[in-house]
């Protein structure tokens, strides 16, 4: 069974920066893609970004130009570089995986921006 594990969360200020990093149990190039999404509290799950296995990213309008997804191969990890963080980035930020049809998510990391 495919395991992710996050770390990497935490308080920031407005402004601050944080790196988010997901490590899977197996060689993530067997992935279709893997990526970040969050929830805050009453609200849906939305898009972050995302990875794909050529290597191509996707990110939600909200974080376009402010996070950075990447990876490395050696070290089974995708990471999440966050920049200019916004109290409205507050959430639980879940790391995906996802082989055809089949998702696998994280436990959640919280991140809140907050003064």
């Amino acid at each position: 069974q495919v395991q992710l594990v996050e770390s990497g969360g935490g308080l920031v200020q407005p402004g601050g920066s944080l790196r988010l990093s997901c490590t899977a149990s197996i060689i993530i190039f067997e992935f279709n893609d893997m990526g970040w999404y969050r929830q805050a509290p009453g609200k849906e799950r939305e898009l972050v970004a995302t990875i794909n296995v050529g290597g191509r990213t996707n990110y939600g309008d909200s974080v376009k130009g402010r996070f950075t997804i990447s990876r490395d191969g050696a070290k089974k990890t995708v990471y999440l570089q966050m920049n200019s963080l916004k109290p409205e980035d507050t959430a639980v930020y879940y790391c995906n995986a996802r082989i055809l049809t089949c998702n696998t998510w994280g436990q959640g990391t919280q991140v809140t921006v907050s003064s």
